[in-house]
């Protein structure tokens, strides 16, 4: 059954049909939620707050845009609303130490048998991308990532962030260029 068809019936109350777009699309959603949000808990909380609102507003759906680019669009949305109500908490109490546990995640990416130098590297690059992403903008973030992280094209990511396409492409290389300043002193020291 395709998108179309699914959210058709969907429309119509069949929350079989609604089930198989929950099921086709969930794992997308929280890669994208787990990006954004940088931690587990966060990323499952997205995912449930975007198919109830994907649920709640299936009936303004209205197939201009695929699906999947509307599902994205309300995954950042609730994505953005974790990181501003996470910031706006830390802002009244910082909390020491707040998801220290997730950055780990990000270093079980490398080869089968990496030497040591190599994970020395992988664990520098590590902890300077995550502050790095956290110093963009959450326009600038949300774009990097839809655009680098989910492969998205300018056009999907202007209809995911709401903004025109002229924007999103300005946010992405903003967002680029800021990590490319970050990032330059640990590109020379590995070389």
């Amino acid at each position: 059954m395709s998108d179309e068809t699914a959210v058709e019936k969907t429309q119509q109350g069949d929350t079989d049909a609604f089930r198989i777009l929950v099921e086709r699309h969930a794992r997308t959603v929280f890669r994208l939620a787990y990006r954004m949000t940088n931690s587990q808990n966060d990323a499952e909380d997205v995912v449930q707050e975007t198919f109830l609102r994907a649920w709640k507003q299936i009936g303004k759906y209205d197939g201009r845009a695929g699906f999947g680019t509307w599902l994205h669009r309300i995954a950042t949305n609730c994505s953005l609303d974790v990181v501003r109500k996470r910031q706006r908490k830390q802002e009244v109490q910082p909390l020491a130490g707040e998801d220290a546990g997730d950055g780990d995640s990000l270093s079980r990416v490398a080869s089968n048998d990496p030497d040591p130098e190599r994970l020395a590297n992988s664990a520098q690059a590590v902890a300077a991308l995550e502050p790095a992403l956290r110093s963009l903008s959450d326009m600038e973030r949300m774009a990097f990532v839809l655009r680098h992280h989910e492969g998205l094209c300018m056009e999907e990511i202007s209809v995911s962030l709401g903004v025109q396409t002229g924007a999103a492409k300005q946010a992405v290389f903003r967002a680029v260029q800021k990590l490319r300043r970050i990032l330059q002193p640990l590109k020379g020291a590995s070389a």
